[in-house]
């Protein structure tokens, strides 16, 4: 009788097991309210309601996402859409299980006084741009026929609010509002978003290795679905989220500024779910891929699959 009942423990043990799945998420960067949806999703228990169980590393420069999806340090990871293109060209099997940001974050800033007020009045002027995301920036020079000077742009803003650079690269979500925090009112600003101009390259999408994937679908089905209501609960209650987002920054060791992160929160909502939106929260839009793939394509030879093997389309009907 006892051996009996000792095997019906470790039964209904490893079924317990099997019910809650380990799911480990590195994103882009260290701790900020860019990922707050993560964060709520732990906090309130909606990846355990979804039957998984998450670990969230923290990203930044010495933990590249990209290299810890790669190496299965990490089970799914936040990427850009062109990088994830590139790794995949590279050989890495990446799939795109959701796209969380639908537009893209990515602008160009330039001082008024610069002369500096339309597309045309890039040409002769010298911009800064991040090493790894010139690709948006090139494109719109080449769309226009600008003969830009690139100079290379730091992790700060500060080349540009010394007068080293006509523009800046910034995201709208962070770099923007450093800027304005700096002293610049937006009245001095000329502000360039992509997606105005037709080069929608949107960031921010899950990735998982193609073999993980495969080996537990329904595991990544889990994970988007609770981050989604992560999202959601977020964007509802913002200073809940953002007192979450700050104790998590706190916990890392950096520093933590409150105003800049409400900041942050509120300009990922319109960028998750910005109006007109023609398909739903959390869907890789066939045409943003292809605008990427093409890009790349055209810019570097960079040859990708086609949407159906890039994107798995995991997110519950609900």
């Amino acid at each position: 009788m006892f051996l009996l009942w000792c095997g019906c423990v470790g039964l209904l043990t490893a079924q317990a097991a099997a019910a809650t799945r380990k799911l480990s998420f590195i994103p882009l960067w260290s701790p900020q309210a860019q990922f707050a949806g993560y964060y709520v999703a732990l906090e309130k228990g909606f990846y355990r309601g979804q039957g998984i169980e998450v670990e969230i590393l923290d990203g930044g420069p010495e933990r590249p996402a990209d290299v810890w999806l790669e190496k299965g340090k990490a089970d799914i990871g936040t990427l850009w859409l062109s990088e994830a293109i590139k790794k995949r060209a590279q050989g890495v099997r990446l799939v795109n299980v959701a796209q969380i940001l639908q537009r893209s974050a990515l602008m160009l800033v330039a001082k008024k006084s610069s002369g500096i007020r339309t597309v045309a009045d890039f040409d002769g002027k010298t911009v800064a741009l991040w090493e790894s995301f010139q690709l948006q920036p090139l494109a719109l020079f080449k769309k226009y026929n600008l003969r830009v000077k690139v100079i290379t742009q730091a992790h700060s803003i500060n080349l540009f609010l010394r007068g080293g650079a006509d523009a800046a690269s910034a995201m709208f979500y962070n770099e923007y509002h450093t800027i304005i925090n700096a002293g610049l009112n937006p009245e001095e600003l000329t502000t360039f978003f992509f997606y105005d101009y037709g080069l929608n390259f949107p960031e921010d999408g899950l990735y998982m290795l193609e073999k993980n994937y495969n080996r537990d679908p329904a595991a990544a089905a889990a994970f988007v679905k609770a981050t989604l209501d992560g999202w959601t609960y977020a964007f509802k209650h913002k200073n809940e989220a953002i007192e979450i987002v700050l104790r998590r920054m706190r916990e890392a060791g950096i520093p933590a500024n409150r105003m800049h992160q409400k900041w942050m929160l509120e300009k990922m909502q319109g960028l998750i779910s910005p109006k007109g939106l023609a398909t739903r929260v959390g869907e890789l839009q066939r045409a943003d891929y292809e605008r990427v793939a093409s890009e790349l394509a055209k810019s570097g030879g960079w040859k990708s699959v086609d949407y159906g093997s890039f994107y798995r389309a995991v997110r519950s009907s609900d």
